[in-house]
């Protein structure tokens, strides 16, 4: 059993993870929204998980270090300092961040990345996600996560190959190249699909979020692996063993 505490809680992720962890035996040491206190939520928590805002995370991780207590960062819309700042926080506290902590998507990068390996370069790759017409980042998290996933399959950089827009007149399309589609609309929790496009077939892997219940219930699996862990960054496929 963990007491765990939520960082951004008054929204749909928060009441989602307040439900998870009940469902799963755990403590809810209490959550906070902007403006919230999060050094007392941190000491009075085993472990945090944070799904606030990009903003928030440099005030988060700090109270985390403070406390001493790990952190679940499930936050979306990072940028590169984000990064620099979890790396730095890792040297202190066990941090687990994650474009998508659900168990399916986690698995589903791990063959992502298999397929890409063993497919080679003569398979295009597509990657198409679906969201609510409120998600304001795009490509989402996850889709970002799944590039990541065939771009390491490839040995690839995925800044160096992805096509992130498409317009007009753009030629043929690049060799290697890993593509991405949006579509926003409707109240869409979130769909992802990865299509390797050869000559004369098709593979898609593909992966349907029914409702936010399956990202709550896979972080508060990962707050509570975190647990005991040394300082360092974690990621979701260390929950699962991959």
């Amino acid at each position: 059993m963990a007491r765990i505490g939520i960082i951004g809680s008054a929204g749909r992720m928060g009441q989602a993870l307040q439900a998870a962890i009940a469902d799963a035996g755990h403590d809810y040491a209490g959550g906070i929204d902007r403006d919230g206190d999060v050094a007392a939520l941190a000491r009075a928590s085993e472990v945090l998980v944070d799904f606030s805002a990009p903003g928030a995370l440099e005030g988060n991780l700090e109270a985390a270090i403070a406390a001493g207590v790990p952190v679940v960062v499930g936050t979306t819309g990072l940028e590169e300092r984000h990064h620099w700042l979890i790396d730095a926080a890792a040297v202190s506290i066990p941090v687990l961040q994650t474009g998508n902590t659900s168990l399916g998507v986690t698995l589903m990068a791990h063959l992502v990345r298999e397929a890409a390996q063993r497919l080679g370069p003569d398979w295009d790759i597509e990657i198409v996600e679906t969201h609510h017409r409120m998600k304001v980042d795009a490509p989402s998290g996850t889709a970002l996560l799944l590039g990541q996933a065939a771009a390491r399959g490839r040995g690839e950089d995925l800044d160096a190959v992805a096509e992130r827009g498409r317009d007009g007149i753009t030629g043929a399309r690049p060799v290697g190249a890993i593509g991405f589609a949006s579509l926003r609309g409707g109240t869409v929790a979130g769909d992802h699909a990865v299509h390797f496009l050869a000559d004369n077939e098709r593979l898609t892997l593909s992966h349907m979020a029914e409702n936010r219940g399956i990202f709550a219930r896979g972080a508060v699996r990962a707050a509570h692996w975190l647990l005991g862990r040394a300082p360092g960054r974690y990621t979701m496929p260390e929950v699962l063993d991959l």
